[in-house]
């Protein structure tokens, strides 16, 4: 007998289109005037949008992470801890820009990052 998922169990596996961030110009907004936010695992920039709900943006570059499978750990990584944390986050939208030496961390540590980043971003977001 198979489990039918719940609203809930559903909404925190997908990470649909409408919550990515998909064109350059998307990205230059983010980039124009961003609130930025530093920790040893990743640099986040985030700018307030018209919408009623976050958006995430990922950069991980060959520069800072060589090997592609570590590049698409970094981005699953991200990428399930936002779904997560979606709910509560400002409508902002978000990029994530992996720096030098993330790869070499865990998942349980770039989970704590992540998890840090996003209360700090709840925080100084929300008088926007």
């Amino acid at each position: 007998m198979s489990k039918e998922p719940t609203g809930r169990e559903e909404l925190l596996k997908s990470f649909p289109r409408n919550s990515r961030l998909l064109t350059a110009e998307d990205y230059k907004k983010v980039f124009k005037k961003p609130v930025k936010l530093v920790c040893p695992a990743f640099t986040l920039l985030a700018t307030p949008n018209s919408l009623k709900r976050p958006r995430l943006g990922l950069i991980v570059a060959k520069k800072n992470v060589k090997l592609a499978v570590e590049r698409n750990r970094l981005k699953r990584v991200c990428r399930q801890s936002f779904r997560v944390k979606q709910h509560e986050l400002p409508a902002f939208d978000i990029v994530l820009l992996a720096r030098h030496g993330s790869s070499n961390m865990t998942n349980a540590v770039l989970f704590e990052h992540l998890n840090r980043l996003w209360s700090r971003v709840i925080k100084k977001c929300s008088g926007y």
